[in-house]
């Protein structure tokens, strides 16, 4: 049996056996065994300021505040808390809500572990050690403005990709682009002054320049020779808004490089400009989207001179030629998971040939979200929906594999 899970005002987490939580999945209702594990390493609990937990048989919590769960990278999330949100609760941060609950004496959360890799496990750094190694590495190309984003992004932010820079191991962040053509509601390097909630980061202020950004890339592909370099990175816009430096980037590092994985992140908004990256020598890409349906994908993404239809013909494109191709599914219980949702993936899948479609879950306060989007008619369940990905032949997973 399931028991709540909650905090009281100061954060203190406490456990009550004696009741039963619901969780959100689109539908406010009872989780099932199914769904929860034991809360793995590397998990945070938090608390939902100004939202009484919802229990079962229609009870609030009301002197309780609302408990959840931030999931460490290669889970995917499959329910959301269930609460009530008192008039005065402020907006929720941009983080990814999981429902969490006490079996046992022990915190259990809604999800499933759906990759694995040592890069993304969690790091701790002795006291000094990762200052130490930014400060090495940047004495090494001291004039390099983008090594210098990618020092605040490892230290300020804890950015994986960028760390792998200095740490000369896996994936590595090449970001180019400030401007971007989406504004999206959960934009998490730049929102509108009127958002209501800050970005858990500053984007990056500046074009990058083409011979800084392929040093850093020759760098590491010599170091790491099956490395991947990846462009369009969390700290930026979109990439594909600078073509032509992308183009010339990766002209020098393949002139230098024949090793490792040139790769891109993008909206897949501009399929004329990823059709020239792919001239000049890109080999893999990972296109992001929360939908296969035009009204959820623009509710969220909010375009700016393109449109759904764009994305899915760059992801077809990249196909055709022959690249590695993945698609970045941002995904949210009662949203991912709707029959309509799901039906529309599995149609797209079945024509197009696609190597992975990594999850991540989308960081946003799950009312914005349901306000923007809608709640769904006939949710499936994430189970279900992640079932139906592997079952169409696609592989399932949440990192970047160069095989």
């Amino acid at each position: 049996m399931t028991g709540l899970a909650y905090t009281d005002a100061r954060g203190r987490i406490f456990f009550d056996e004696t009741r039963s939580p619901l969780a959100d999945g689109g539908i406010e209702r009872s989780p099932r065994s199914e769904e929860l594990i034991p809360a793995p390493p590397g998990t945070v609990s938090t608390m939902l300021p100004g939202r009484a937990p919802l229990l079962r048989g229609g009870g609030v919590a009301s002197r309780r505040t609302a408990l959840a769960a931030l999931l460490p990278a290669g889970f995917t999330r499959l329910l959301l808390p269930a609460y009530r949100r008192l008039p005065e609760a402020p907006a929720l941060p941009l983080f990814g809500y999981t429902f969490a609950c006490v079996v046992d004496d022990a915190l259990h959360v809604a999800a499933m572990r759906t990759d694995e890799s040592e890069d993304w496990t969690p790091r701790y750094f002795a006291e000094g050690e990762l200052d130490a190694l930014l400060r090495r590495r940047q004495a090494d190309d001291p004039g390099n403005r983008t090594l210098a984003q990618l020092a605040i992004c490892s230290h300020d932010y804890g950015c994986f990709t960028a760390q792998n820079v200095f740490l000369e191991r896996g994936e590595a962040a090449l970001p180019v682009s400030p401007r971007c053509n989406a504004a999206c509601v959960g934009c998490i390097s730049e929102l509108a002054p009127d958002a209501g909630l800050p970005s858990p980061q500053q984007r990056v202020a500046f074009e990058a320049d083409a011979g800084d950004v392929a040093r850093i890339a020759i760098r590491h592909l010599e170091r790491v020779p099956d490395g991947i370099v990846s462009f369009g990175q969390g700290c930026e816009g979109e990439p594909l808004l600078r073509a032509t430096t992308l183009e010339r980037t990766i002209a020098a590092v393949r002139a230098r490089r024949p090793n490792g994985t040139i790769n891109l992140n993008t909206n897949g908004s501009l399929p004329g400009s990823l059709a020239r990256l792919i001239d000049a020598g890109l080999q893999a890409v990972r296109i992001s989207l929360n939908s296969f349906r035009p009204d959820v994908c623009a509710a969220y993404y909010r375009p700016i001179g393109y449109a759904l239809d764009d994305v899915l013909e760059s992801i077809a494109l990249a196909a055709r030629r022959g690249l590695r191709v993945s698609l970045n599914l941002l995904t949210h219980p009662g949203v991912t998971d709707e029959r309509a949702e799901v039906e529309a993936l599995e149609r797209f899948l079945a024509e197009h040939r696609v190597t992975m479609v990594q999850t991540r879950t989308l960081n946003i306060d799950p009312e914005l979200y349901f306000a923007q989007v809608g709640r769904p008619q006939e949710p499936l369940g994430m189970r279900e929906a992640l079932r139906r990905i592997v079952s169409a032949g696609v592989a399932l997973g949440n990192f970047t594999h160069t095989h």
